[in-house]
């Protein structure tokens, strides 16, 4: 199994750069409350585990620190527009693992950079 089955291409496809907007919309009522983009990348994979990570990149003019993150793991969980289950089963399906097998979870935000923190999402198999 190599990373090029979770490429970027592929994490994209199942989770674009238009998802972020159509978050803040329904949040806030309007996109350009928004202060960061987010992006599904892939940190590890290995036969029965995947480590991923939703990042969040401030976007020009906004504070990503004044933004409250540390309690998006919570909220992602349960969004229906970040739809981490769906994001779950389309991973899995990827992998070929049976997607009843596998187990998920978000792990507390990590702030990398002023710019940039990190929501990590972990899949494995039971």
């Amino acid at each position: 199994m190599t990373s090029q089955t979770l490429d970027q291409t592929f994490l994209d496809e199942i989770f674009p750069p238009e998802r972020a907007d159509a978050f803040f919309d329904a949040l806030f009522g309007g996109a350009e409350e928004g202060a960061y983009d987010i992006r599904l990348v892939l940190r590890s994979l290995s036969p029965t585990c995947a480590q991923l990570d939703f990042e969040l990149r401030q976007r020009p003019g906004k504070c990503l620190v004044c933004s409250l993150t540390y309690g998006l793991p919570q909220v992602f969980q349960r969004h229906p527009v970040i739809n981490v289950k769906g994001l779950v089963n389309d991973i899995a399906a990827r992998l070929n693992w049976n997607a009843n097998t596998v187990q998920w979870r978000l792990e507390p935000t990590r702030q990398t950079s002023p710019e940039l923190h990190c929501i990590p999402l972990a899949l494995e198999i039971l």
